[in-house]
């Protein structure tokens, strides 16, 4: 297995990296007190490719693979969280319109997607259904000859009354998952509403609201795939959508590594620099390894995507579970290491932590990726194939 990235991939990360530092860092603290939706950077974002990055290049987009996505997410939250979190889920809407909607629909929506003139966000959770997915109540009904009408309701949307296109998940039968499909609902939609914006712990430079469907029609041919096809493309969309989280997290720990290494080098107790005592060293170095390990498995994680390996939900779901709940242990660490200035907001760790918490409940929290592991470990027992779940 070859770990070095190739020219253009470090080109790719050197030029987020730029663009975390000169656009994003500088502003984050502002975005977050202000809770700022900062539209302006994200098309700037978009002019570098970054609205559609693994969308096909016919309509605008990047047409780049999920690692290459992976190394842009980690590096742009180095520069703020929140915001690269959001250009994520973006990017996962613009990818499912490009890998899903019809030649039709792809023309009309990927242009505007690609070059984020429209912002998209992502409609699969309800009030009612979190980690069960599956038992979502929204409807879809067709109504006269070329539509159909959505009564519903999704909580916790990013974007939710800002965004300007939202890809809905609805029921167009009772059977199960085999009931759901995916639709396209413009913001002037009649019957979308929205309700108030959530006040959060954190991800406060992107607003959070439920949207509202009643009797909201649409043409049909806003409908992606065919009927009873939504759950699959969801599922498909979660794998790539776990392993972005995952560089999130990446991105952030490293942000909060770095300050705190620094910091250990400068601040003086006793006389010397608290980096010269052992109980630092060895937190500093825990932090590290950690944060190695981390790399290493949404780097194999994203090659897994790319490559199409059959047990790939498999290791998104590891790379979700680990990477997030150790990237917000080595936030933690990094504080505590600025002993009382790591929780003043001036030096930007505690935003950090907050951004970071949600990772593990997003995306399917952390308990539900350990049922996705712990189900293909037992599949692979009944199977005999239990050597493959332990395999690199």
């Amino acid at each position: 297995m070859d770990f070095a990235l190739s020219e253009d991939q470090t080109a790719i990360q050197d030029m987020a990296r730029t663009f975390a530092a000169d656009r994003l860092a500088p502003n984050a603290a502002e975005w977050d007190e202000k809770a700022h939706f900062p539209k302006d950077i994200y098309r700037e974002a978009a002019t570098l490719g970054l609205a559609a990055m693994y969308t096909g290049e016919q309509h605008g987009g990047s047409g780049l693979g999920r690692m290459e996505a992976a190394l842009v997410f980690e590096a742009l939250a180095e520069g703020c969280v929140s915001t690269s979190a959001f250009l994520s889920i973006h990017n996962m809407v613009s990818w499912m319109v490009d890998s899903f909607g019809s030649d039709e629909t792809r023309a009309e929506y990927l242009p505007q997607l690609c070059s984020m003139e429209q912002f998209a966000s992502y409609c699969l959770t309800e009030p009612g259904s979190g980690s069960d997915a599956a038992s979502l109540k929204t409807s879809a009904q067709t109504h006269g000859n070329a539509d159909y009408k959505l009564n519903g309701g999704k909580a916790f949307i990013s974007g939710g009354g800002t965004s300007d296109v939202y890809l809905v998940m609805a029921r167009t039968s009772d059977d199960g998952p085999k009931g759901v499909s995916a639709f396209l609902v413009p913001k002037d939609a009649k019957g979308i509403s929205f309700g108030k914006t959530e006040q959060k712990m954190g991800w406060n430079s992107q607003p959070t609201a439920q949207v509202m469907l009643d009797d909201c029609v649409i043409p049909a041919r806003n409908r992606l795939g065919d009927e009873g096809e939504g759950f699959t493309f969801a599922m498909k969309g979660l794998d790539g959508g776990r392993i972005n989280i995952a560089a999130c997290s990446l991105g952030g720990a490293k942000a909060a590594m770095t300050a705190a290494a620094n910091y250990a080098g400068e601040r003086r107790q006793f006389g010397k620099p608290i980096g010269e005592f052992q109980a630092s060293q060895f937190k500093l170095a825990d932090m590290a390894t950690n944060f190695a390990a981390c790399q290493l498995m949404t780097y194999r994680a994203a090659h897994a995507l790319d490559s199409g390996d059959p047990r790939v939900r498999e290791k998104s779901a590891q790379a979700k579970r680990f990477v997030t709940d150790t990237c917000w242990h080595i936030v933690d660490d990094a504080l505590q290491l600025h002993g009382g200035y790591g929780y003043i907001k001036d030096y930007g760790i505690e935003r950090i932590l907050r951004d970071l918490r949600v990772h593990r409940i997003l995306e399917g929290t952390n308990e539900i990726m350990r049922t996705i592991i712990a189900r293909r470990i037992l599949k692979d027992v009944k199977d005999g194939t239990l050597a493959d779940a332990f395999a690199a």
